[in-house]
């Protein structure tokens, strides 16, 4: 199978490194019905953690973040690539990007258990558009027909 890429938006947000910290941000997550793709946390500093957040729905972290006064930067943007777990699967999508000169520069990935893999990929913001080309994406597709969440959403006036 060719590997599926899309074009994703993240935020991020730095908040304390301290013990419960990431659990309090997931459980407003949780609270506020915000669907995310992926989460990544990890430390930029002695006492702060940085949490990168690529919703399904921006304007709903939006809501979340104003309601827990947090300040989101962003939005970014990355590829979120998934296709079928074998060896080298992600030589091809690197090659093209290294053919035209466009640095990687940080990714994540894991392999599902079930033979297929999620890959997050970030390049700089001025290669991005470029990269776009190089890798075919679809900017019509979306991700959300290929993650079987739940999506719902109270809307319920609140005070």
């Amino acid at each position: 199978m060719t590997a599926n890429i899309y074009s994703v938006d993240y935020y991020y947000t730095t908040v304390e490194d301290a013990p419960g910290q990431g659990c309090r941000f997931l459980e407003a997550i949780a609270s506020e019905e915000v669907n995310l793709v992926a989460f990544n946390a990890f430390p930029v500093g002695r006492d702060r953690t940085q949490l990168v957040m690529y919703p399904l729905n921006s304007t709903w972290l939006g809501d979340m973040a104003r309601n827990e006064g947090l300040r989101l930067v962003g939005p970014h943007h990355a590829f979120i690539v998934h296709g079928d777990d074998e060896l080298g699967a992600l030589v091809t999508i690197h090659q093209k990007l290294c053919d035209e000169d466009i640095n990687v520069s940080s990714s994540n990935g894991i392999a599902d258990g079930r033979g297929g893999f999620r890959y997050i990929l970030h390049v700089h913001p001025d290669d991005y558009k470029r990269a776009l080309e190089i890798l075919d994406v679809d900017q019509n597709m979306k991700p959300l027909a290929d993650y079987h969440i739940n999506m719902h959403r109270r809307f319920e006036a609140k005070g």
